[in-house]
């Protein structure tokens, strides 16, 4: 992607979208960091589905604690993954509670010391929570990157370097949720479908995939 196509490529994803907000459902930077430890290889759906049970009942790291590893991993089961995310989580919270007054810390190196949280989602923290310029460059975006020619790279560092680099600081802190939800409902993985993609004029995919035919989508 040329330089000069990286702005309007962000001003008309604001245009569709001026306000865009992660799909996990949170009402803390704890259920917050939760639902994101959780996502892991699972679905926002999935995650959503879990937690609205969970946290009714558990929403603080203390909460869950008291609830013992069986039943976290009750509430969680249906996840991915569940039986290392619970022990996880579990950990994380003995740490929460231990060294930072049951709050979750807002560095990066603090959120990456806790058990199952890695720099993505350290990233989602930093960026929802506490509104930091940060990149969570998961498989949606890291595909977006590299066939937009947005920010090309063979690993997901390499991207989240690149896109630092090259988003315009006005759009920096919402880059990540459009780039995000384009990879996750537009530009996807089999199929992109580029007939209705509102940033297609600035893309270098090519050749850019046609709509089906009527009755055939």
């Amino acid at each position: 992607m040329k330089t000069d196509c990286i702005t309007p490529f962000f001003a008309t994803l604001k245009a569709a979208n001026p306000s865009p907000q992660t799909e996990l459902e949170y009402t803390s930077v704890f259920e917050l960091l939760t639902a994101v430890l959780l996502s892991a290889q699972a679905t926002d759906v999935g995650v959503n589905k879990a937690t609205r049970r969970l946290f009714p009942v558990a929403g603080t790291p203390q909460a869950i604690l008291d609830l013992g590893l069986e039943g976290l991993e009750s509430y969680i089961k249906t996840i991915g993954l569940y039986r290392s995310k619970a022990r996880h989580l579990m950990q994380t919270c003995q740490i929460l509670v231990e060294r930072h007054g049951g709050r979750v810390p807002r560095t990066r190196e603090e959120l990456e010391a806790l058990p199952g949280v890695g720099r993505k989602t350290a990233n989602v923290v930093l960026n929802v929570a506490f509104g930091e310029p940060t990149m969570a460059v998961d498989t949606h975006i890291f595909r977006v990157g590299n066939r937009t020619g947005l920010a090309p790279g063979k690993t997901p560092l390499a991207v989240e370097m690149q896109l630092l680099k090259r988003v315009p600081p006005a759009y920096a802190v919402d880059s990540h949720h459009w780039l995000i939800l384009l990879g996750r409902y537009v530009c996807q993985a089999r199929k992109p479908r580029c007939w209705e993609c509102v940033v297609a004029p600035y893309c270098d995919f090519a050749p850019k995939t046609p709509a089906p035919a009527a009755g055939r989508r």
